[in-house]
């Protein structure tokens, strides 16, 4: 092995390491549970799908995709989401046997990256999958049950951003006409490239009314008249079935008494091709970046032979953590040092702290070269060490 690959890991791989990993599995374990409680049962997926059903019906950019061979020379692919290989399992399987579905998933997915800049191309999901519900209270219970993780985490200062698709798709096939057309200014609004936005929408040949209409919409945000300032964006009532749903959302969340967490941003719009409606993103204090996201898909499953609606979300947790940012904490681990004489009493202290429930770490002390620091990350020490141990303590 060449020196230069030696500590290396591909790009955009990530070690995890111990104290991260203990914080995802506390996480992991307080959302599980939040999700269970809602009726929300687990499941899980296989690493590698078919390219051309899980691979071309999961919406991530084709060069996003990790693809390999297998032995028959079919193209694989590393899972990229988790929507799609619920959306396979549950029209293969599981909605012969019942419909609502309420499933859930905790899982790693793999997004190919280009350049590295700090960008993980393996990371952990948390979410999900509410499948064969078309109401609004089906995409209320997802966005209250998200909140309702957060919370339980211990995160505080977050918002969910909501839009609806079919609004943004109705007004820009109005003013632009063409799906392609739309598609270019839905681009920018997606890559949060306002800047971008208004000078496209400056070099169209349009009236200066249709550019006003185009410009407004980047200022329609929160829970006031936002809805009704979105409406007069509108020719006719076309359009405007989107908009009464986004008002019967905000009335279900704020029967949750959960309203004071989300604001409407009217201009919200994703690059996963396969949402039809309502669609939120969640952002929190101290991170730049969407923790999770989620929305309606009621065209997904038609590519695996089932038509029903769905919606769900799922929540990053390395995102996640970043937004908690859990301060370092001493090992709740009790340390028994012992030296030679000492061994014996060691080994039956550590087994009957054990029994209690406790971690306990047995370390023979000619085993430490530093000692003050190995000691200083726990919280208790108990010394059992006589006369031939190199520290002092008790005998």
């Amino acid at each position: 092995m060449s020196d230069l690959f030696m500590f290396e890991k591909p790009m955009g791989m990530r070690d995890t390491f111990p104290h991260l990993y203990k914080m995802k599995k506390q996480i992991r374990s307080q959302v599980e549970s939040e999700m269970v409680a809602w009726g929300y049962e687990f499941l899980e997926t296989p690493t590698l799908e078919y390219d051309e059903t899980v691979g071309e019906a999961s919406a991530i950019l084709d060069q996003q995709l990790f693809k390999l061979l297998d032995q028959q020379g079919r193209t694989l692919v590393l899972r990229p989401d988790m929507t799609a290989p619920i959306a396979r399992v549950a029209a293969s399987k599981l909605l012969k046997d019942r419909n609502p579905l309420r499933l859930a998933y905790s899982a790693n997915v793999f997004r190919a990256q280009q350049r590295e800049g700090g960008r993980p191309a393996e990371f952990e999901q948390m979410g999900v999958e509410l499948i064969g519900d078309s109401s609004v209270s089906g995409d209320a219970e997802t966005i209250a049950l998200l909140i309702t993780s957060l919370r339980t985490v211990g995160l505080k200062d977050f918002t969910i951003s909501i839009g609806h698709m079919e609004f943004v798709q109705e007004l820009f096939l109005q003013i632009v006409g063409t799906e392609e057309r739309a598609q270019q200014l839905k681009k920018y609004l997606y890559d949060k490239n306002y800047v971008g936005y208004r000078k496209h929408v400056e070099s169209l040949s349009l009236s200066s009314i249709d550019k006003q209409r185009l410009l407004r919409l980047l200022a329609i945000r929160g829970n006031g008249d936002s809805i009704e300032d979105a409406r007069g964006l509108l020719e006719g009532d076309k359009g405007t079935e989107p908009l009464s749903e986004l008002e019967e959302l905000l009335s279900i969340l704020h029967d949750y008494g959960l309203d004071q967490y989300v604001t409407i941003d009217i201009s919200l719009v994703s690059h996963m091709s396969y949402y039809t409606g309502v669609l939120f993103e969640v952002y929190a204090d101290k991170v730049g970046y969407s923790l999770g996201n989620g929305g309606r898909y009621n065209h997904l499953l038609h590519k695996f032979g089932a038509h029903v609606a769905a919606t769900g979300f799922g929540i990053r947790l390395d995102y996640l953590i970043e937004a908690l940012s859990p301060e370092a904490e001493l090992s709740e681990t009790i340390l028994v040092l012992f030296s030679a004489e000492r061994r014996k009493d060691a080994i039956a202290l550590t087994h009957k702290l054990r029994t209690e429930g406790k971690q306990v770490i047995s370390q023979d002390v000619t085993g430490v070269r530093d000692m003050d620091r190995f000691t200083a990350q726990f919280t208790e020490v108990e010394w059992m060490v006589g006369r031939s141990g190199k520290a002092g303590g008790n005998e």
